[in-house]
């Protein structure tokens, strides 16, 4: 009895010993199946918008150019004569036109100063008066014999002296009516009130700033320019430049090159005349290209060109997958990317006219990675786009 219960437990152990066997096998096989099933490859999707097409373009060769704008017309309001300030009737941001009264000065001081001065005058003319008189007299008298041609000589120095001194008097009398003149305040161009330096009640020293006005009707940018670059810039030249607080770049033309270069740094100013604009401002800053020359080159955006590795590169879409492509750069300008301006660099190497290239906004994208394109053209630039790169995905 006791050998058939060990038998049993054999019998048992090996059922239960195949049991795990088999389940083992069929546990590698469907793993073996699993593995054998290819994973979907991730694909990239790109929109119009990520996408630029290299083109030989006639590319712009530009010097870069930054500064601030200041106002080519500016007038500060100076105190012509020491005075307490009465009114003054502009703040800033007030406009104000040539010639119009913003403000006097008190005048108490120099009226009794002008009273005293025309009294002074009239002094000395009541004298010159005498002194004529005592001349004519006495050219008479010397007619006569009664008198000798030295005491006339005499007159004669009198009135010149009295005459003098009437001129002498008048002229103060005069001057001190024009200081009673300059205590009222006027602008002397048309404008907009910058500074206000002063405020009604203080006494003012003369020369001391009371208003600064500033004609924003034309405006320049007063760059540096390194001497081996200003030899290129010419009068007349274009230039684009992009406003701090402005989406859209202004235009602006050289309108002036200084003929002495700065003390220290040796730079050279170099004045650009910026068109009109109601939201520019004296004081804003501003960076932008002067164009200096056109070439046609094979071009690309500057934000097509990555510069994360040893060599530039860039990225191009090649049958429907994403290729690195190293790249010889040459001249840095300006070009037309899908009617817009941009900052563009010519490819010497690397890739041929008609490539499709990611733009940076695409992203770090790895090397072979699947892409395609999706959504619909905004323009006949994404149009052709669209169909350049729908014809490399299809190749």
């Amino acid at each position: 009895m006791k050998r058939s219960l060990k038998w049993l437990a054999i019998a048992a152990a090996l059922l239960l010993v195949a049991a795990l066997a088999t389940r083992g096998i069929k546990a590698r096989q469907q793993k073996q199946a699993l593995a054998a099933v290819p994973v979907a490859e991730a694909v990239l999707e790109l929109s119009p918008g990520d996408l630029v097409i290299a083109r030989r373009i006639a590319l712009t060769r530009s010097l870069p150019v930054s500064g601030g704008l200041k106002a080519v017309h500016s007038a500060m309001v100076k105190a012509k004569v020491a005075a307490e300030l009465q009114t003054l009737t502009v703040r800033e941001g007030d406009a104000v036109s040539a010639g119009q009264v913003i403000g006097r000065l008190d005048v108490t001081e120099l009226d009794w100063r002008l009273r005293q001065a025309e009294q002074t005058a009239a002094a000395a003319r009541a004298q010159r008066d005498i002194a004529r008189r005592t001349l004519e007299n006495n050219r008479a008298l010397v007619a006569q014999g009664f008198i000798s041609a030295t005491a006339l000589e005499t007159s004669i120095a009198n009135e010149a002296a009295a005459a003098a001194n009437l001129q002498a008097a008048t002229a103060a009398a005069e001057l001190m009516r024009k200081a009673r003149g300059d205590a009222v305040l006027t602008a002397p161009i048309a404008g907009i009130v910058a500074q206000r330096l002063v405020q009604p009640g203080e006494r003012v020293p003369v020369d001391a700033r009371i208003v600064e006005i500033v004609d924003l009707s034309r405006l320049e940018l007063e760059a540096a320019v390194a001497p081996e670059d200003v030899v290129q810039v010419r009068v007349g030249q274009g230039a684009r430049l992009a406003v701090d607080g402005l989406a859209e770049p202004v235009e602006a033309r050289v309108a002036r090159i200084n003929p002495s270069a700065q003390a220290g740094s040796r730079a050279v100013t170099v004045y650009l005349a910026l068109q009109g604009h109601p939201a520019l401002r004296q004081g804003l800053f501003a960076r932008g290209h002067i164009a200096l020359a056109q070439q046609s080159a094979l071009a690309v955006p500057v934000s097509a060109v990555r510069i994360d590795q040893a060599q530039p590169y860039v990225l191009a879409l090649v049958d429907g997958r994403v290729v690195h492509r190293t790249v010889t750069l040459g001249a840095r300008g300006e070009a037309l990317f899908d009617g817009r301006r941009e900052s563009a660099v010519a490819v010497e190497a690397g890739i041929t006219d008609g490539a499709t290239l990611l733009r940076a906004k695409a992203g770090r994208v790895p090397d072979g990675a699947k892409a395609r394109l999706i959504g619909s053209p905004a323009s006949n630039a994404s149009a052709a786009i669209m169909a350049q790169a729908a014809a490399s995905a299809t190749r």
